[in-house]
């Protein structure tokens, strides 16, 4: 088992390769004299066998998820020597993004778990006091149900300028879900609670009326990549709360700093999955396309991206570590 002793003694090594990597980060690799470079590359192997011994320890999780993250960015600067580009993104999306968001899968669970709390305390409380609907929706919205009436037709007159609102909303919304973090993780449970009730109440609604297919033939497209693309954000925002909540071994500062690079990575792979979402809600979700359509487009999205994040960057070996 790794003791505080054997940490405190390897501590100095640690912030020195910090060091080094922000300067190099800052002002490149040559700014580094023969003596340093020599540095750099031993600081860099000693932090490597740490790991490893941090990977040997079950209780020293945090330690090795600094290690990772401060290895992962030495590495980038002494062996990548290649600028960002398109193709960056791309093995990020590709190879890098689906690990990181299989390592971070707990956070994103308990994101979808808090949702469908929200979820079920709508639907029971709908069901048991159906007057909670009228002071929770509204009576506008609550009459045009009744109606048998969807309030999603305005869209179809106003496609492009409703796809370009629709992506900013959406958008907005999984970024408050993530910066919630930083408020312990309290308004990052409000936001996956409320949006979770949102959805119970109004689906129970429209269930009374016989109107649950067509909302859901509404949802099916877009929401095959727009719900989980909430819950991937609300992950984001509860691996920040951990970060600040529960350093572990590592000083509070590093922690949340550790916390923070690995929730803005997995925020940044939901950026597509919104815009695609953002265009069906606009084009395809409230057009006469048949239920059939909608429901297969979104059971084929779903698949993808099931199959992206948990089989993507699997031919990479479990040991390197991952950028963050």
């Amino acid at each position: 088992m790794i003791s505080n002793r054997w940490i405190e003694q390897r501590q100095q090594s640690w912030s020195r390769l910090d060091a080094l990597t922000r300067q190099v980060e800052g002002q490149g690799l040559r700014t580094l004299t023969g003596a340093e470079l020599r540095e750099f590359g031993l600081l860099y192997r000693q932090a490597a066998a740490d790991l490893s011994a941090a990977r040997g320890d079950r209780a020293s999780g945090t330690l090795e998820e600094y290690l990772n993250g401060l290895l992962s960015r030495a590495h980038n600067r002494i062996y990548a020597g290649r600028r960002f580009g398109f193709g960056s993104i791309v093995r990020f999306l590709v190879r890098d993004y689906p690990r990181l968001f299989r390592r971070l899968f707990p956070y994103v669970l308990t994101a979808i778990l808090i949702f469908l709390g929200g979820v079920a305390l709508g639907t029971l409380l709908t069901l048991a006091r159906p007057e909670f609907m009228h002071l929770f929706l509204g009576p506008a919205m609550v009459a045009t149900i009744e109606r048998h009436e969807m309030w999603t037709h305005s869209i179809v007159s106003m496609k492009p300028q409703a796809s370009s609102a629709i992506l900013t909303n959406n958008i907005g919304v999984s970024f408050m879900a993530f910066a919630g973090g930083i408020t312990a993780g309290l308004f990052t449970v409000y936001l996956m609670f409320f949006n979770g009730l949102d959805i119970g109440v109004i689906a129970t609604a429209c269930a009374r009326v016989h109107m649950a297919l067509d909302l859901f033939s509404f949802i099916a497209a877009h929401g095959a990549l727009e719900l989980p693309s909430i819950f991937i954000a609300g992950g984001a925002g509860l691996r920040l709360a951990a970060g600040l909540l529960f350093p572990g071994v590592l000083p509070r500062r590093d922690s949340l700093a550790l916390g923070a690079r690995e929730a803005i990575r997995l925020l940044a792979g939901v950026v597509p999955l919104l815009v695609v979402a953002g265009i069906l809600e606009a084009f395809l979700s409230p057009s006469g396309a048949a239920i059939g359509v909608k429901f297969g487009v979104g059971a084929a999205l779903f698949c993808g991206l099931c199959f992206w994040l948990a089989e993507g960057g699997r031919e990479a070996h479990d040991s390197a570590p991952i950028a963050v």
